[in-house]
């Protein structure tokens, strides 16, 4: 089967769009594994070129864009020296950027892991090629654990940069997280409420821009009366308050004489939480999390030096994508973003240079096929399955 075939049946043959030509990538087929027309692909090569290839079949079709690109921390790797200089980093970076801010859908996003290093530049150039307005957040990340006691600060964080390419559009769209465990457990049912569990929330609110409907008294059940505290009114309108006692949605405490207190239910009210710009280690995981992982597919392999682990990624796609989505990685590394969008139900374009392409990424994502049970996999119940092309750019 032909490049152009293989491409059809792999990306193009239930969207049923016209396939391109593209003329500077072939399928290798002793690389590819698993199901065909799966929609995943891995490409081998420089990762400009290859999106230039890929942007007049794919543009504005992808929902989440991550990339973890060189940091030019002037440092040196196993796979890599981070050694670029910074005039050359950053034309580097601008020309990769300006070509995957145009593959991204109206309500995409992209986001970049990035350090101290060039974070400030790295956001400069960003807010040029897609819009300050379209800026969403910076997230800092608790990469490691353990204190690095050779510096003169024990670095233990990095950032992610977030854009979407419509602010608007990705606000509406974008996907809350699941509610932890800590924040489940502040519902109760002390009044066994057939709802199920809840917790109680200030029934009052600042009176900076209240009505005049707002300012009135409430009599408990047990008779006692409750006026808003100064500066403040209730929440609700009189009659719309009344019809919330009514319907036992107003907590007045155990005994009936309490400040009222609206009620807010684990079933019903919220599917999920606000995704916050801090991410713990504990929710996103650690470098040497991931370095765990790697170790324990492949004892022989040589690791990736700063590999990502696949809770941060599967943070990531969760709130930035659905199943079924198409997602993007031009700096694929160790593999993390393919293996975590296969096995959460996402497409993927993943690209990388170099020998690693086929003795890390492609052995990675061979294993995750055959059903790993590895990083996320229990979480999401991951059992195998499915399948990805191989590509190679050709001079």
């Amino acid at each position: 089967m032909g490049t152009r075939s293989a491409l059809k049946q792999a990306f193009f043959v239930r969207e049923g769009a016209a396939p391109p030509r593209f003329r500077a990538v072939e399928r290798i087929v002793s690389l590819s594994y698993g199901d065909r027309g799966s929609g995943n692909a891995i490409f081998q090569g420089d990762n400009l070129p290859i999106l230039a290839e890929l942007l007049p079949a794919f543009r504005e079709k992808v929902r989440c864009i991550y990339i973890d690109p060189p940091y030019n921390n002037d440092e040196r790797y196993a796979h890599y020296d981070d050694t670029m200089g910074h005039e050359r980093w950053l034309k580097e970076i601008t020309a990769r950027l300006e070509l995957l801010s145009q593959f991204l859908r109206e309500d995409g996003s992209l986001w970049v892991s990035i350090d101290d290093t060039e974070i400030h530049y790295l956001k400069v150039a960003a807010d040029r090629i897609m819009g300050r307005k379209n800026f969403v957040a910076t997230v800092v990340w608790q990469h490691r654990l353990s204190r690095e006691n050779r510096k003169v600060f024990s670095n233990n964080h990095e950032y992610l940069l977030v854009y979407a390419r419509n602010a608007r559009k990705f606000g509406r769209s974008r996907n809350l997280l699941p509610v932890p465990l800590e924040i489940k457990k502040r519902y109760r049912n002390p009044d066994d409420d057939p709802r199920g569990p809840w917790q109680s929330v200030s029934a009052n609110v600042q009176a900076g821009h209240a009505t005049p409907s707002q300012f009135y008294r409430i009599v408990g059940p047990t008779g006692r009366s409750h006026d808003p505290p100064n500066g403040r009114c209730w929440v609700y309108s009189e009659p719309k308050m009344h019809r919330e006692i009514s319907k036992r949605r107003v907590w007045f405490g155990r005994n009936g004489d309490g400040v009222p207190r609206l009620k807010r239910f684990l079933d019903g009210a919220r599917t999920g939480v606000t995704p916050q710009t801090l991410w713990t280690a504990q929710e996103a995981g650690t470098t040497d999390l991931a370095k765990k992982h790697l170790l324990d597919l492949f004892p022989r392999m040589r690791l990736f030096d700063t590999p990502k682990p696949e809770l941060l990624v599967h943070r990531i796609i969760q709130i930035a994508s659905d199943p079924g989505d198409l997602v993007l990685d031009a700096y694929l590394g160790s593999g993390t973003t393919a293996a975590v969008a296969h096995k959460t139900g996402r497409r993927y374009i993943a690209i990388e240079n170099g020998r690693h392409a086929i003795t890390h990424c492609a052995r990675r994502l061979r294993r995750v096929v055959e059903g790993e049970k590895g990083g996320i996999s229990e979480l999401v119940g991951w059992e195998g399955g499915g399948g990805y092309d191989f590509f190679r750019l050709t001079p």
